[in-house]
């Protein structure tokens, strides 16, 4: 009868252990579980940080394409601007000549005609339009700058009555406004 109770204690000892086993293995399946988890956390963070740079790198990277082509088409306009006195300046020329002038020396008319027209295909290879109103046209504060305003008979207020000047574009943006006079006549 004796060996019953050894056999009882060694039941109880096997079962002990493996109760204890099962709780070593539990505690390691959750310390498992909680390792895997932060690990998780940790791969979602730089996931998330990894999709922003991603993004913040797009966003730069269009910035730089359209800052690349802004300079490309406004780059010169400082230039542009600078060349529109020379513009007025051989106009004005080519206006005073009169046929006694031409006779006189053609040379010279021609030379500043050619010039002129050299002038103007350089603006327009670079995208510079000339904005030229005439008499009769409605004023536009996008295009034109008033220089005077004056009540003119048979004209309605804010039509164009003079062109002092005329205006030049880059692309869509404004170089110079013309420079007009408008009516201020009131029916």
């Amino acid at each position: 009868m004796m060996a019953e109770p050894k056999n009882d204690d060694f039941l109880d000892n096997l079962e002990q252990a493996e109760a204890e086993e099962y709780e070593a293995t539990n505690e390691e399946i959750s310390d498992i579980d909680a390792e895997v988890d932060s690990l998780r956390a940790e791969r979602d963070s730089y996931q998330d940080k990894f999709m922003r740079a991603l993004a913040d790198t797009e966003n730069v990277r269009k910035r730089a394409e359209r800052d690349r082509r802004e300079a490309e088409s406004y780059g010169g306009s400082k230039l542009a601007r600078d060349l529109l006195p020379v513009y007025d300046n051989l106009k004005r020329a080519l206006e005073t000549v009169g046929e006694e002038q031409k006779a006189a020396v053609p040379g010279l008319i021609e030379g500043i005609e050619l010039t002129m027209r050299e002038l103007l295909n350089v603006f327009g290879r670079h995208g510079i339009q000339i904005v030229s109103p005439e008499i009769g046209d409605r004023f536009d504060p996008q295009q034109h700058e008033a220089m005077f305003e004056a009540p003119l008979p048979g004209t309605k207020v804010g039509d164009i009555i003079q062109v002092s000047a005329e205006g030049f574009m880059l692309h869509d943006r404004i170089l110079r406004p013309a420079q007009v006079g408008v009516s201020s006549m009131r029916d």
